[in-house]
Formats: C-alpha cells, structure tokens, sequence
C-alpha cells in the first residue's frame, strides 16, 4: 500500500492532504487503521511529519469534506490552520470560487480567498459563534474560560509565559472534567486588539500557532470585555487576524503547499 499526500502548514502548523478515493486506489482497504495510519504518516522520525492528517472526500453539496486524524491517531471535529490548509489544496487542485465550501465535523465552513502568490493562500473563514460553558473557572489553579468553538478549548489567562506552560497544557488536556479532553490556550492579553498566545493542542501537543485556539482565545478575551471585535492574535509562527460579524467569528490567515509525494506505510 502507498499513501499519495499534499503537505501544507497554515502558520506553521503543518497537515498532510490525502483524497479519500486515491487512498483505496492505491491499495489501502476500506475497513484501514486510519489512526495507525495517521500516527506512522505523521510521525517525524519514520514517517512524513505532520501535526494531522486530513481526509478529503468530494461531496455534491459542497466543495469537499473533511476528516482530520490527529498525529497521535485520534480525530478532531475541525482544525482552523487544517481547514485553510485544505481550501489551499481545493483551490491548487481545480476549485474556482469562492468562497470555498468544506464540510467539517463542526459544520460546513466558508473560505474566501483573500491573496494569492504561487502556492501561498490568505483565506478568511467563519469559524462560527463561541460557546461559552464557564466564564470564570480555576483549572489546576488557573484563572480560564471553559469554551467550545467546533472543539473544547479551555483558555487560560496568564501575566507571562515563563514557566513550563507545556507541562501545564499536558495535565489540563487531560483533566478529567474535559471527557473528550481539550485544546489549551494560554493568553497573555496585550491590549484591547491584541493577545499573545501559546497553543497545546489535544491529539498533537505544542503547536507553533492554532485556528481554533486563537479563535477561543479571541472570544474568552472578548466574553471577559477585554478585547474589541477586530484583533490581532500574536503566535509564535506569526499574527492571525480575527473579527466579529454578528455572533460569529471570522478568522483570517495563511495557508502555504510545501510538497507533494507518496508514503509506503
């Protein structure tokens, strides 16, 4: 069996990119382990390397759909950065309009397409309304907003971020009130349009960026009157831009194709 990919990272946080249908042509079975497949191809030691894996399948009502395997071999209903990732692999592979259409587990997302040079994309995408569970909760003794934003962040709010906050996103992912675990986000809260932010995401650790946790960081700041409804979300692989259009959040950022190859399991 081999497995075609696309890899591409949307600010640094990387994907690999398989239609489901090349997948069975190429010899895999229908019944596959997709999350050992996913644990092997995202591997950066023996495999391709890649925080996640996604899926894509055509779908009439849309431009695609997506399923997204962790690196560790569990799924996740949406990745914001995997989202990008996959309009900039729809529109590389024949997709004309936008905005783009991609059916995620946490419902159908739009992308426009704002700028394009070569392989590198800046999409904006509606990444829906914020689901606040808890606005004002002690986790492991630190001040968070317990959210849902397509997937459960819990976002923690810190002066600073020196100390070992990737031990402390270790221990919150898995605290037992998070039954399906979290995504974590520690936010250092600049100025009312700017928030510093560091990721540890469940499934797939450290990340260098987030779309859905730069989203729960933006509407914990903003559930908390922090922050105005356009602002910059400062990562350690560059600035994501978001804004309000009603209730729902708009999340814009890149989204680049680094290479194309096959992987023999």
């Amino acid at each position: 069996m081999k497995i075609p990919f696309t890899k591409a990272h949307g600010a640094r946080n990387d994907f690999l990119l398989t239609w489901r249908d090349d997948l069975h042509k190429c010899g895999a079975p229908s019944d596959a382990d997709f999350a050992a497949i996913a644990r092997a191809i995202c591997d950066r030691h023996i495999g391709i390397g890649a925080d996640g894996w996604l899926l894509v399948d055509q779908d009439q009502d849309v431009d695609a759909r997506i399923d997204l395997w962790n690196s560790d071999g569990s799924t996740s209903p949406i990745s914001g950065n995997g989202t990008r990732c996959a309009a900039a692999f729809l529109v590389e592979t024949g997709a004309e309009k936008t905005p783009i259409r991609i059916a995620t587990g946490a419902g159908v997302k739009h992308l426009d397409l704002l700028e394009r040079e070569g392989r590198r994309f800046v999409f904006e995408m509606n990444m829906g309304p914020a689901r606040i569970d808890e606005l004002h909760a002690n986790v492991h003794g630190r001040d968070a907003v317990i959210l849902d934003v397509g997937n459960p962040q819990c976002a923690v709010f810190v002066d600073h971020f020196d100390f070992d906050w990737p031990s402390a996103g270790a221990a919150i992912e898995r605290d037992a009130r998070f039954a399906a675990r979290t995504n974590v986000s520690f936010i250092k809260v600049l100025n009312r349009h700017t928030l510093d932010v560091r990721f540890f995401e469940r499934g797939a650790g450290v990340t260098m960026s987030s779309g859905t946790g730069s989203t729960g960081a933006a509407a914990a700041a903003a559930a908390r009157g922090l922050v105005d409804d356009k602002l910059q979300v400062e990562t350690p692989a560059g600035p994501l831009r978001l804004r309000w259009r009603g209730e729902d959040i708009l999340l814009a950022g890149p989204a680049e194709i680094v290479g194309n190859g096959e992987f023999f399991p």
